[in-house]
């Protein structure tokens, strides 16, 4: 039977110039849709894996847009709610070489900012479950979004769903009179896997260095969250905005494993990267036994995300498992 993944968070709208042109070049702009939380459910379901996203989406033909958009990626959309009238958007220009990406958000008062604690069944919603799965943005956005989400982990728990976080929030985001100092430590309290780094933790929590050992900071955030399984990162090396080096790397409680550099020699898009990885190392988690597999799974994942284009990876489950296996051809299947 496969298992089920359920996501919480905000799904935008994204604006981008045509190929690599600056804002200032361009006349027109491509759309799609994506949100973290939904990259990872979609990522999950074209691995295979049923998969379902709760969000809160305006009440008109955008918001309609945007659940036909999640449901034609796999999704079940059925407890989807809407209210208000905005769809959260950001404009990425896409870096090239030495030019790095630039990203503009807006997304205050979007219908997901507003929602409420209590607006979500979320028994009903995580009825049949395997995992759920959130991030550090969510609870950035809103206090009403961050109640929400401690809402649905604490109901995971509850239910005996195993529950993930990825936690590398962007300070900047915080701008609702909470800090990430004073909520973060909730909801990772109630979290078993935690995708983080070095300077996260120290960010968050005051525990270890900024650009300290990843094991020494797994460690730390594990002996003050006892909950925690599973500590896991990604290191990235950046020899340009066109060619990337992924490593991933895990701290079991007892054994610090990491697997051997991917190198992406090209880049064709690299937002989503981070959602790929999280989703690769779910399924991974949920398919294999040994950790090092599963690292090597989400690595791989990561990887070929950078070769597809949008927020979401749709690679497959023979792509990724051909990857990890080391057949790096990109040869033509017929």
């Amino acid at each position: 039977m496969s298992k089920k993944l359920v996501t919480f968070g905000e799904v935008m709208m994204r604006l981008s110039p045509p190929g690599y042109l600056k804002f200032s070049q361009a006349n027109s702009f491509e759309l799609v849709y994506g949100g973290g939380e939904a990259n990872v459910a979609i990522s999950c379901a074209y691995l295979g894996m049923k998969a379902a996203h709760m969000t809160r989406f305006p009440d008109n033909a955008i918001g309609k847009a945007a659940t036909q958009f999640l449901r034609k990626n796999w999704l079940s959309t059925d407890q989807i709610i809407y209210g208000d009238n905005k769809l959260g958007m950001y404009f990425l220009e896409k870096g090239a070489v030495h030019r790095p990406s630039v990203v503009v958000y807006e997304r205050e008062g979007s219908a997901f900012s507003l929602i409420q604690p209590g607006m979500i069944d979320w028994e009903d919603v995580l009825k049949g479950a395997d995992w759920f799965h959130w991030t550090g943005i969510t609870p950035a956005i809103s206090e009403g979004a961050a109640m929400s989400c401690l809402e649905a982990i604490r109901t995971a728990n509850k239910m005996g769903i195993m529950v993930s976080g990825d936690i590398n929030s962007r300070k900047n985001m915080w701008k609702y009179g909470k800090t990430m100092q004073e909520v973060m430590p909730e909801l990772v309290e109630h979290t078993d896997i935690v995708i983080t780094s070095p300077r996260g933790i120290n960010e968050m929590f005051g525990l270890g260095e900024s650009k300290g050992k990843f094991k020494d900071s797994a460690k730390a955030l594990m002996d003050a969250f006892p909950r925690i399984k599973r500590v896991v990162g990604k290191k990235r090396k950046s020899i340009s905005a066109s060619e990337q080096e992924i490593q991933g790397r895990i701290w079991t409680g007892k054994e610090y494993i990491k697997t051997e550099m991917f190198e992406i020699s090209h880049v064709i898009d690299r937002v989503g990267t981070g959602d790929a990885f999280a989703a690769g190392l779910i399924y991974g988690l949920l398919h294999y036994d040994d950790d090092l597999d599963a690292l090597n799974f989400a690595s791989a994942a990561c990887a070929l995300k950078h070769t597809i284009l949008g927020d979401v990876n749709m690679a497959s489950l023979d792509n990724v498992t051909s990857l990890m296996g080391g057949d790096t051809s990109g040869a033509l299947k017929r």
